[in-house]
């Protein structure tokens, strides 16, 4: 059990938008990166830059799906 669920649920949550722009950021970034470390291209920096802020910027939308996925019952709110 992880934190009192079974192990077999899996499910993205209620922002899987916001999963789907993760991932797909994270793919594209860390495919600049790896291009721009070992192919030999004149414009290697250019991709090694452009994939370390494409994954700079997919930190936001983890952030934001995690933090959207927080549940919290409605004993422990102070309403």
């Amino acid at each position: 059990m992880l934190l009192g669920r079974p192990w077999g649920r899996c499910h993205p949550g209620r922002c899987a938008l916001f999963l789907g722009l993760a991932l797909v950021l994270d793919v594209v970034g860390l495919v600049l990166l790896l291009l721009g470390i070992f192919a030999s291209l004149d414009f290697w920096d250019f991709l090694v830059y452009t994939g370390s802020l494409i994954l700079a910027f997919s930190l936001l939308f983890w952030i934001s799906w995690y933090s959207l996925n927080i549940e919290v019952p409605l004993e422990k709110l102070d309403l």
